[in-house]
C-alpha cells in the first residue's frame, strides 16, 4: 500500500511538472535546468538562506582563485561523488529489496545545454534530504577541509583534491553558480540547493515536485572561459578518461542524425489520399515518384555509455586470459606491441591496493632524452576513479617505463610508492632468476651432441629477461646510481659481458661462482668496445693468469659499479688504475723486488724526463700530470702502459666528461688524476733504454724514445692527447732516421723539369708573336 501511494504521488508530481513545462514552452518562457521563470520566482520567495562554514569559504576562495593545471578534474570529482551515492544505494538495496522502488537502474547521466550554458550530472543514487544538503554541502568535517587547506599551504598537488573529501567544490573551477537538486527515500520532498560561491547558499523545496524519483542532479552554470565544455566530444573524452572503470554505467547525451522516410512525417489523412492517388497513376509516374522520394535527416538524442571497459585488476588472476591482459595493456599504454611481461598482485598490510604492472617490449626512442622530465605513466585510481595519469612520486625516474594501474581506497602514496617499487623489483628478479636457472640447466646438458644442438637452438632465441635488459639496461644502471635504498636489489639485476662470457652478458652472481679461490676482488675495465678492450695492455696479466674481467662498454657501467663499491663482500677494482693487487708467491715477490732495484735508474730518469715534458716541454698544455714511473706487474707483451690514480677518472670517464656540453675544464683536470707510467722490464725496447740511460743520461735519442713511448701509451690506454703535434714531430724524426735521412736537413724547393710538349707550345707562341710584329711594321 505504501509503495503504491509513493508511485501515485510520483506520477502526479511528474504530470504537474510536465504540464507546467509545456505551458512554459508554449508561453515562450526560458527553461534552464528544467526550471521555468515561474519556478525560479516561486523558489526565490520561499528559499532559506544559509551561511557557509568559514573553512568552506576559504576552500572555495582557493579553488576559484588558484591556478590549476587541469580544470576538467571537476568532472572526475562529481562523477566520483555520484558513483559513491550509487554504491550506497546498492548497499541499501541488498538489505531492503524495496529500497530502489521504481528507479531500479543505478546509473550516471551527463548532459549539456548549449543555450542555457549548463552541464548537468544526474545519478540515481541514495540522494540527500534537506538536512543532508545543508550539512554535506554547507559544512565540511575538519578532517577534510582543514587537511586540504594545510596541504595547500605546504604546496601539495591541488589536482588531488578528491583525496581530502572536498571534491564537490571543484565544480566552482568552471561554474559561477551550482544548483543541486536531490531526492532521497527518507524525505518525501525534493529539495534544491544553490550557491554562487558568495559565502552563502539557499535551500528550497522543488516547486516542480518529485522529478528525480531518487538521486541527485548537479547543474553547473558555466563561467565564460569554460564554455568549451559545452561539447559532447569533450564531455565524452573527460568522462572516459577519468571514469572508464567505474562499475556503474555512465552515459553522455549525444546528438545524432538518422534517415527518415518522407512519408513518416505525413499524417494519416495524407497517407490515405496518397493511397487513392497511387491507384490512378500509371507506371511511369510511379517510377518518377520513387526517384523523387529521398530519405530526410532527423535529429535525435541518445544516451551513449562511455565506460564500457571493465576493471580487470579487480578480478581473480585465474579468471583473466592472456588476451584480456594484452588488450588491457594496449588500451592503457596506447602501444601497438604486446607487453613483454606483466604482474598482477594485491598488496596487503598497512596499505592495501590492487595493481597490474607491465614491462613493455620496446623502449621509446626518446626515453633517455626525456629522462629527467618524464613522469611515471602508471595510472592512479581511487575506487576505480582516475586520480592521475602521470604521478612523479609514485615510481622513481629510472622506472618510468613501467606501465599499468594502481587502485586503492586511499592516497598515502609515500607508503604505496615504496611497496610498488619493491613489487616491481621483485618481479624483475623473478624474471632474471628464471632465465638464469634455465641457462644453468643448459650448461649442465653439454655432454651429448643432441643436447649441444638443443642448447644452440635455445641460445639463438633470447629469453624474456635478456630482451628486457637489451631495451632498458640504462634505466637500471641509472637506478643503481640514484636509488640508495634499493641499490642492493638492483645489483642482482645487472648484467655484464666478461673476458670469458663469449659476448654474452652474465650476472654478478655467476661471476662470483666462476671466481678463482684466491681471488679477493671483482675486476673490471671500461672502453669503447669489446674489440678495443681485449687488446688493451692492462688486460695482459689477467689473460695470463686466467682471471675473468668484467668488460664495461656502456658509459653508465663504470659510475654504476663505483656507486656499488662491492658485491657480496667482494670489492670492485679497475684494472686500468694503479695499485692493482694480484695473488703472488713468495718467489715472485722477491724477484719483483730485485727487478725494481735493477730498473731504478731508468724509472727515476724517466720520471724526471716526463715531468719536464708535461710541465715545461711540448705537453705543458695537455693537462697531464705524472705521478710516477714504475716497473709493471700487469704487462706481458707491451713495453709500457699508462694507468690513472685510484680515485681519478678512467680514460672512458674522461671522454664522457669532455663530451658534455656544459663541461667544467677545471673540474675535469682535477678529477683526471695523476698518471702512472708502468714499464715492462722484459721488453727489448725497455732493456735497451735502460742500457742507454746508464751509459748517458743526456742521450737525445733516449729522451725521444721515452717521450714517444709515453705518448703512444696514453693513446693505447684510451686517453686523449691535447696537442698531438709533438708526438707527430717525433714520429717523423724516427722515420727519417730509419730511412737514413737527416731529420734536421733544411727543406729545399724541388726543380720541376719542363715537358717537351710545353716547349713546343712555347716556340709556336713565340713564332706567332714575331709574325704579328712583322705585319705591324709593314703597315
Amino acid at each position: 500500500m505504501l509503495v503504491s501511494t509513493r508511485i501515485s504521488v510520483l506520477l502526479a508530481g511528474l504530470a504537474l511538472h510536465f504540464a507546467a513545462f509545456v505551458t512554459a514552452q508554449e508561453g515562450g518562457e526560458k527553461v534552464v535546468d528544467g526550471f521555468s521563470e515561474a519556478d525560479r520566482s516561486a523558489m526565490a520567495d520561499t528559499a532559506e538562506k544559509h551561511e557557509f562554514q568559514t573553512e568552506v569559504n576559504r576552500l572555495m576562495d582557493i579553488i576559484i582563485n588558484s591556478l590549476y593545471t587541469d580544470k576538467q578534474v571537476f568532472l572526475r570529482e562529481l562523477v566520483s561523488n555520484a558513483a559513491d551515492a550509487l554504491e550506497k544505494a546498492r548497499f541499501h538495496s541488498v538489505q531492503d529489496d524495496s529500497f530502489l522502488g521504481d528507479t531500479k537502474d543505478l546509473e550516471v547521466k551527463i548532459e549539456y545545454d548549449a543555450d542555457g550554458k549548463t552541464i548537468s550530472i544526474t545519478d540515481t543514487g541514495i540522494g540527500m534530504s534537506k538536512a543532508d544538503l545543508i550539512n554535506n554541502l554547507g559544512t565540511v568535517a575538519k578532517s577534510g577541509t582543514t587537511n586540504f587547506l594545510e596541504a595547500m599551504a605546504e604546496g601539495s598537488d591541488t589536482n588531488l583534491i578528491g583525496q581530502f573529501g572536498v571534491g564537490f567544490y571543484s565544480a566552482f573551477l568552471v561554474a559561477d553558480k551550482v544548483t543541486v537538486t536531490s531526492k532521497c527515500n527518507d524525505d518525501p520532498t525534493q529539495h534544491v540547493w544553490e550557491s554562487s560561491a558568495d559565502a552563502s547558499f539557499t535551500v528550497v523545496p522543488d516547486p516542480r515536485g518529485n522529478t528525480l524519483g531518487r538521486g541527485s542532479r548537479v547543474t553547473l552554470h558555466l563561467k565564460e572561459d569554460a564554455h568549451d565544455y559545452l561539447s559532447e566530444d569533450k564531455l565524452k573524452d573527460a568522462a572516459k578518461k577519468y571514469s572508464q572503470f567505474i562499475q556503474f554505467p555512465i552515459y553522455v547525451k549525444v546528438k545524432k542524425e538518422v534517415d527518415v522516410e518522407a512519408e513518416e512525417d505525413d499524417d494519416d489523412d495524407d497517407d490515405k489520399e496518397d493511397e487513392d492517388d497511387v491507384e490512378t497513376k500509371d507506371d511511369e509516374e510511379k517510377e518518377e515518384e520513387e526517384k523523387e522520394s529521398k530519405p530526410t535527416k532527423k535529429t535525435v538524442y541518445e544516451w551513449e555509455q562511455v565506460n564500457t571497459q571493465k576493471a580487470i585488476w579487480l578480478r581473480a588472476k585465474e579468471d583473466i586470459t592472456e588476451e584480456e591482459y594484452t588488450e588491457f595493456y594496449k588500451s592503457i599504454s596506447k602501444d601497438y606491441l604486446d607487453p613483454l611481461a606483466y604482474t598482477h598482485f594485491n598488496a596487503e598490510g598497512e596499505i592495501e591496493f590492487k595493481s597490474i604492472l607491465y614491462l613493455p617490449k620496446k623502449a621509446p626512442f626518446d626515453m633517455m632524452d626525456n629522462y629527467w622530465t618524464k613522469r611515471s605513466e602508471v595510472k592512479l585510481f581511487v575506487r576505480r576513479v582516475l586520480v592521475a595519469e602521470k604521478f612523479e612520486e609514485l615510481l622513481p625516474r629510472y622506472l618510468n617505463f613501467v606501465r599499468g594501474v594502481v587502485d586503492s581506497d586511499d592516497l598515502p602514496w609515500n607508503i604505496t610508492s615504496k611497496k610498488l617499487v619493491r613489487k616491481v623489483l621483485e618481479f624483475m628478479q623473478e624474471l632474471a632468476k628464471e632465465e638464469e636457472s634455465g641457462d644453468d640447466e643448459d650448461e649442465e646438458a653439454e655432454g651429448e651432441e643432441e643436447k649441444k644442438e638443443e642448447k644452440k637452438d635455445k641460445s639463438d632465441e633470447d629469453g624474456t629477461w635478456t630482451k628486457f635488459w637489451k631495451e632498458f639496461n640504462k634505466n637500471l644502471k641509472m637506478g643503481c646510481y640514484e636509488d640508495d635504498s634499493n641499490r642492493s636489489k638492483l645489483s642482482k639485476l645487472l648484467r655484464f659481458a666478461t673476458t670469458k662470457s663469449e659476448g654474452k652478458e652474465i650476472s654478478l652472481d655467476k661471476y662470483l661462482d666462476r671466481m678463482q679461490e684466491s681471488q679477493e676482488s671483482i675486476y673490471y675495465m671500461s672502453g669503447d668496445s669489446m674489440e678495443v678492450m681485449l687488446k688493451a695492455p692492462a688486460l695482459q696479466i689477467f689473460k695470463k693468469k686466467d682471471i675473468e674481467v668484467l668488460m664495461l662498454s656502456d658509459h653508465l657501467d663504470e659510475p654504476c659499479l663505483q656507486k656499488l663499491a662491492d658485491y657480496e663482500g667482494k670489492k670492485f677494482v679497475s684494472i686500468q688504475k694503479a695499485d692493482v693487487k694480484l695473488d703472488e708467491t713468495e718467489e715472485e715477490k722477491k724477484r719483483f723486488t730485485k727487478i725494481k732495484d735493477m730498473y731504478k735508474p731508468l724509472t727515476d730518469w724517466w720520471k724526471d724526463s716526463l715531468t719536464e715534458l708535461t710541465e715545461k716541454g711540448a705537453m705543458k698544455d695537455a693537462g697531464v700530470k705524472i705521478e710516477k714511473v714504475e716497473v709493471s706487474k700487469r704487462l706481458t707483451e707491451s713495453p709500457v702502459v699508462v694507468v690513472t690514480s685510484q680515485f681519478g677518472y678512467s680514460a672512458q670517464q674522461e671522454r664522457v666528461m669532455k663530451a658534455q656540453a656544459f663541461q667544467n675544464k677545471d673540474q675535469i683536470s682535477m678529477m683526471s688524476g695523476r698518471k702512472t707510467l708502468e714499464v715492462n722490464p722484459n721488453h727489448p725496447v725497455v732493456v735497451d733504454l735502460l742500457s742507454k740511460v746508464k751509459a748517458n743520461k743526456d742521450d737525445a735519442a733516449a729522451k725521444d724514445t721515452a717521450a714517444v713511448l709515453f705518448q703512444t701509451a696514453l693513446i693505447e690506454s684510451g686517453y686523449e692527447i691535447a696537442d698531438p703535434s709533438a708526438l707527430v714531430s717525433r714520429v717523423y724524426r724516427l722515420m727519417s732516421k730509419e730511412l737514413g735521412v737527416d731529420p734536421d736537413a733544411p727543406l729545399k724547393e724541388v726543380e720541376v723539369p719542363e715537358d717537351e710538349e710545353e716547349e713546343e707550345e712555347e716556340e709556336e707562341e713565340e713564332a706567332e708573336e714575331e709574325k704579328e710584329d712583322g705585319a705591324k711594321e709593314e703597315l
